[in-house]
């Protein structure tokens, strides 16, 4: 057995360390355990391999479903967006729905607070009223592969 002296004051801030570090996982534990973290519950999904063949995915798209409301139907795939661009009035609201058939996506517009991170299987949605006009940016903010520094789309607001 070795036998290490330690002067005072480090044996001191190694028994801080090592108690904060066990008080930190207790902590960690209890809110896992009593806290009731889930994932939502009202996620809708789909199979991966069937978004191109899938309503409403099969045909991406903007649709008016009220007055001065929109559905934007997205399929984020390696490089694009599908649709590419889309045009709204505005003070619209635009319903979102994004997924993806391949990898992990992300499906942001700078200066606004749409910002999801688009996985395959799952329905993604958000919802934002454009109330300024302007063109707006649509980004993929998720490393996709070797071009995805060119997933770019457009919405624009009139």
């Amino acid at each position: 057995m070795l036998n290490i002296h330690l002067p005072r004051y480090e044996r001191i801030w190694l028994w801080i360390g090592g108690a904060s570090l066990v008080l930190f996982l207790i902590i960690l534990a209890l809110l896992a355990l009593l806290g009731d973290l889930n994932p939502p519950g009202n996620m809708r999904m789909i199979a991966p391999e069937a978004v191109r063949t899938t309503p409403p995915f099969d045909k991406p798209g903007l649709k008016q479903i009220g007055p001065n409301e929109y559905r934007a139907t997205v399929v984020a795939q390696m490089f694009t967006f599908q649709p590419a661009s889309m045009t709204v009035p505005a003070g619209s609201t635009v319903h979102f729905e994004v997924t993806s058939p391949d990898v992990v996506h992300g499906f942001e517009i700078p200066g606004t607070n749409v910002n999801m991170m688009v996985i395959p299987g799952h329905i993604t949605e958000f919802t934002y009223t454009f109330r300024k006009k302007g063109d707006h940016l649509i980004v993929c903010n998720e490393y996709c592969g070797s071009g995805h520094q060119v997933m770019m789309g457009s919405i624009t607001v009139q």
